[in-house]
């Protein structure tokens, strides 16, 4: 433990300081601050997972342009898909096997066809607009609502428990995705062949590691972590779908994990940010505390992402083979 707070001794001491800010803010006006801080996590719950697809991909040397299409694939496929059926569960499971097939086609595209991977993510974005707009029927809605899942006496814990114990199974099932990631990234065989294959994947070939496979199984499955993004969207943060649903949420996640520095726990911390600054301008406009129109809070999130991207540029490396196709020789 000691040796963890000495490693993370600046993200520890951040962590403590909004916590203390929070709690202030929760004293003074507890409706907004938790009404803030719901916004903030729901924004940024679908970045989050958006971001832990890049993470995956680009630490296995695959850049993933088409996180944006997953997401909009699975978004739709899980809402007409729940229509259909009549089933959440079968609507969110069809949605992430969307995005397992998209993820597999990026893979195999990049990887095995040597495709240049920004071309494979791009078409991967065009054939997701096209097919979502072409079958798109409006006028559909949802059997039911995600269930919340409250979790006794931590769900009493005044502003955390209000805010992070008493939701859906996809935001429980993130923040914990996030942490076995952190380790398994760091800390495992599999992470140790990700990064190798990510950094020297000729190296990692000299040592037994099969890149081709590692590549292709990474971002397949990374695929899938677009899918629960998408899914979360369209059944439980909306209820609806829309053409051009994600709304550019794909590409924004691309400069979460540049700015996250290519870590799990930094691009959540970004994706929070991210959520939090938005929050606070949707309750501003609420309260019409300032008039701000809503075409500038639409652009929030786009400004800041020109912002985070011209601070972080050459502060943070990419991995060393990110975006370079490997051939085997001989």
């Amino acid at each position: 433990m000691s040796k963890f707070l000495q490693r993370h001794q600046k993200a520890v001491l951040s962590t403590l300081l909004v916590i203390v800010i929070a709690y202030g803010f929760y004293f003074w006006d507890s409706v907004r601050t938790t009404s803030i801080l719901n916004f903030s996590l729901s924004y940024a719950l679908p970045l989050i997972l958006a971001a832990m697809v890049g993470i995956i991909g680009e630490r296995s040397g695959v850049v993933n342009i088409g996180i944006e299409g997953q997401m909009l694939l699975s978004a739709f496929v899980a809402f007409f898909a729940a229509v259909a059926t009549g089933s959440l569960i079968i609507g969110a499971f069809l949605g992430m096997a969307s995005g397992l097939l998209a993820g597999a086609f990026l893979g195999v595209a990049a990887v095995k066809w040597e495709m240049d991977q920004i071309i494979a993510g791009v078409v991967i974005n065009i054939v997701a607009a096209g097919i979502t707009s072409f079958y798109y029927t409006p006028g559909q809605s949802l059997p039911a609502i995600v269930p919340r899942i409250e979790i006794p006496y931590l769900s009493q814990i005044p502003l955390i428990g209000q805010v992070f114990f008493n939701k859906s199974i996809f935001v429980y099932a993130t923040l914990i995705l996030v942490v076995v990631l952190q380790v398994m990234l760091f800390t495992s065989k599999w992470g140790l062949r990700t990064r190798a294959v990510g950094e020297y994947p000729s190296a990692a070939d000299t040592a037994g590691i099969n890149v081709y496979r590692t590549r292709i199984l990474n971002v397949a499955i990374a695929g899938v972590l677009a899918g629960t993004a998408g899914a979360y969207l369209s059944l439980d943060a909306a209820g609806w779908f829309e053409r051009g649903f994600t709304a550019g949420r794909g590409f924004l996640a691309l400069a979460i994990m540049i700015f996250g520095a290519w870590n799990p726990f930094g691009a959540m911390a970004a994706a929070l940010f991210f959520g939090f600054a938005s929050g606070m301008a949707s309750q501003l406009q609420a309260d019409e505390v300032i008039n701000i129109p809503q075409q500038l809070i639409n652009m929030l999130p786009y400004v800041m992402t020109l912002i985070i991207l011209s601070l972080a540029a050459g502060k943070v490396r990419p991995p060393g083979a990110v975006g370079q196709p490997y051939k085997k020789e001989g």
